[in-house]
């Protein structure tokens, strides 16, 4: 069976992730251990709230070198939420603090005639051929944020946007290195799918 490790930094609601991915019959384990880690098939980075205290929580524990050395080994990696915004540089909710920077490029206030934090289903336009997105074009997903990728400075990686005062960006992916502005393990039938193909992409890497 598929092995996923949920990366456990102390932050956040860990085992909704975990959980959604034993939904699916997917074996996932809450760990921080190196070895387990860097031996499983798939690793995810959920994240909630403040990308400073979220960040701080990272390299505090050791999760961000951690992170950096499985997506190093080509590990499938999923970012989710915060956990999408920390594998940027840098956010503008918290000035000077560092995110893992596996992609280039900033997350910044969403901004417009809109109320913060979109906090809503909203339908996922799929813009770029992805194996975590099979299936997924115009599916709704629940999202919960106020900050985003700043578009321009990842256009290369981006991989379906929404519409919420205008383009949104809503997943990116670069090499085996995946993320979801979205919440899949709270956006019902879509989100099992998405799992599924996580899961699925995790079982061809090996």
């Amino acid at each position: 069976m598929t092995q996923i490790a949920v990366l456990d930094y102390g932050i956040g609601n860990l085992r909704s992730a975990q959980k959604a991915f034993e939904n699916v019959e997917v074996n996932a384990e809450l760990t921080n251990d190196p070895e387990r880690v860097l031996n499983s098939d798939g690793v995810v980075l959920p994240g909630v709230g403040n990308f400073g205290k979220c960040a701080k929580a990272l390299w505090e524990t050791g999760i961000g070198d951690l992170s950096l050395k499985a997506i190093s080994e080509g590990i499938p990696f999923l970012g989710i939420c915060v956990g999408m915004q920390l594998l940027f540089e840098s956010s503008e909710e918290s000035p000077g603090v560092s995110g893992l920077g596996v992609f280039a490029g900033r997350v910044k206030l969403l901004t417009g005639p809109i109320k913060l934090p979109q906090m809503q289903w909203n339908a996922l336009t799929v813009e770029r051929e992805s194996k975590l997105l099979q299936g997924l074009d115009q599916k709704w997903f629940y999202f919960v944020h106020s900050y985003a990728v700043e578009q321009k400075s990842a256009d290369k990686f981006i991989t379906a946007s929404c519409d919420y005062g205008g383009k949104v960006v809503a997943a990116v992916q670069k090499d085996s290195t995946y993320a979801t502005q979205f919440h899949p393990e709270k956006s019902g039938n879509a989100g099992r799918l998405l799992l599924k193909n996580f899961a699925t992409l995790c079982k061809g890497k090996k």
